[in-house]
């Protein structure tokens, strides 16, 4: 009777937020079930970005939550690396053997040669970046963020001055949306939501610039698919017809750029017949391109990641943002660029990170060259002692990192000794001496920032977590205290952390924060869109 009584109980929704590296970071409104379960994951419809819409990922969530294969307990190595071969043990043992071992490592190689490696398994702050705070007391090996932002940020900054741009939200505003170098249907699909806003409203027109036939580009009124690394040429012909044809805003230029007669005779080379061989579009497709943004001045440039991942990133991110300063597109609502809402958020992690300890002179190493630095190369290793210790949390660096053969090398050495702290034995987890099962979302407490919108959320923790599963925090925490890290070791929970980092930002309360979910870190309208001068001194872009 009272497991029947159980299945009748009340079904609560609670609101949350997704974890993951996504843009969109979608508000939600979840189901929270008798015996520790959730169930629906649906996007929270009063939130304006979201719209009550989210991926399908992320509306399956609860089969990932409660899936049979979630690690559930510390494990220790018993054969060789990547062979399978498990013991379970228990926390207190698992966390003294790291301690022993990292402290035996840096008695004999120095504090450089332990290096924490982590990324946005988990977008939450807390539960992300704490493990710096265990990294800068020590002294342990800095990381060098390569792998995602570093080339596409430095881009965008390079011309506004700062990371921010027009409010997304104004693209269901827009006449011409441009979707360049991201495919939002299948990673991001709220930019669809609003570009689909304006083309029913607004009869907006929507371009796509890609080197794949994507499943956004099979929705666009204009395609333009071009060869990989060719962005920037395809942004200097257009400057180049918008320049030669009368549609460049001479005057918002004067204003409001660095423009000069140098670059007028730069472009004056670059001609649509000159970028059709370099891009592998037609002529006509950039003539017509030119003349659709030349004509519209409420064009959106939704700039994503995707075509700055090569060497020439950065430039084809600033070529391709010059546009909208050539027509002048920011002058208008719905009119602009964005790539990331960073530069925004005005917060002071201190309390998580432990800036303040941070020692100069620690070598940062290369994220993205983990391969390099696990098999020895000098380079890699700035000159210093090798790597004998990973603490690896967020990330699975044998799937997602570059060379993949020498990353492979590196993790099979018997001298390295490696930490996993993960939800399911992954790659990198198989390769590891020690296995330690991390929490989900739902599990813990955090809150989360919106790269590609305006919000920070706090997801609060809804369900406790299976087995012996244990959040970053606690583990960081944990490890410090082995390691005579006391200065790493706060006796705050992870909400007590994230109360903190609000108050230390000027943020709101965490308890009014609650009630809706989120603080607003938009821009002032027309701040947003630089109306008064961009992010350098002199306000020129």
């Amino acid at each position: 009777m009272s497991g029947f009584m159980n299945r009748l109980a009340p079904i609560r929704t609670a609101r949350s937020v997704c974890p993951h590296d996504c843009p969109s970071t979608c508000a939600l409104d979840i189901e929270v079930l008798p015996g520790e379960r959730i169930g629906r994951v649906r996007g929270a419809k009063d939130d304006p970005y979201t719209a009550g819409v989210i991926c399908e990922k992320v509306a399956r969530y609860a089969e990932r939550v409660h899936h049979p294969d979630r690690l559930l307990y510390p494990m220790r190595r018993t054969g060789p690396k990547g062979a399978g071969q498990w013991q379970r043990i228990g926390w207190d043992e698992a966390l003294d053997e790291i301690g022993d071992r990292f402290r035996a490592i840096e008695a004999e190689w120095g504090a450089e040669a332990i290096w924490p490696y982590c990324y946005a398994g988990t977008m939450g702050h807390v539960q992300r970046d704490g493990l710096d705070r265990l990294r800068h007391v020590k002294g342990y090996s800095d990381q060098y963020d390569t792998i995602c932002v570093m080339i596409s940020w430095s881009g965008y900054m390079a011309g506004t001055g700062m990371m921010t741009g027009t409010n997304p939200e104004q693209i269901a505003e827009a006449d011409c949306v441009v979707i360049w170098g991201t495919n939002p249907v299948a990673t991001q699909i709220n930019v669809m939501t609003h570009a689909t806003r304006a083309r029913r409203e607004r009869g907006a027109k929507l371009v796509v610039v890609d080197i794949y036939r994507t499943a956004t580009m099979e929705q666009a009124d204009m395609a333009l698919l071009l060869r990989p690394g060719s962005d920037g040429a395809l942004a200097c012909a257009v400057m180049h017809v918008l320049l030669r044809d009368g549609l460049a805003d001479r005057k918002y230029m004067a204003a409001f750029t660095d423009f000069s007669d140098e670059l007028a005779d730069h472009l004056a080379t670059k001609t649509p017949e000159w970028a059709a061989e370099t891009t592998g579009l037609s002529v006509a497709e950039i003539e017509a391109f030119a003349h659709l943004v030349g004509t519209t001045p409420r064009t959106f440039f939704r700039l994503g990641y995707g075509f700055t991942r090569q060497r020439n990133g950065a430039t084809n991110m600033h070529a391709a943002l010059s546009i909208p300063a050539m027509t002048g597109a920011w002058r208008h609502r719905g009119g602009g660029a964005f790539h990331s809402h960073s530069g925004a958020w005005g917060l002071d992690k201190s309390a998580i990170t432990g800036k303040p300890f941070r020692r100069e002179g620690v070598r940062a190493l290369d994220h993205s060259r983990i391969g390099a630095v696990l098999t020895g190369d000098a380079e890699a290793l700035q000159g210093g002692g090798p790597v004998k210790a990973l603490l690896i949390q967020n990330t699975n660096p044998m799937v997602v990192t570059p060379d993949h053969a020498l990353t492979r090398a590196g993790f099979l050495r018997e001298d390295l000794f490696t930490v996993v702290h993960e939800q399911f034995m992954t790659e990198t987890a198989e390769m590891a001496d020690i296995v330690l099962p991390a929490t989900m979302f739902v599990e813990h407490n955090d809150y989360y920032t919106r790269g590609g919108h305006t919000r920070v959320l706090f997801g609060p923790k809804l369900i406790a977590a299976p087995g012996e599963a244990r959040p970053n925090h606690f583990v960081i925490n944990e490890i410090a205290r082995r390691v005579g890290a006391e200065a790493a070791v706060t006796e705050k929970a992870d909400r007590e952390l994230v109360a903190e980092t609000f108050s230390r930002s000027r943020y709101p309360t965490l308890e009014e924060v609650e009630k809706t979910g989120f603080v607003e870190r938009a821009l002032p309208d027309g701040r947003d869109r630089y109306v008064d001068g961009f992010g350098w001194p002199d306000g020129k872009f």
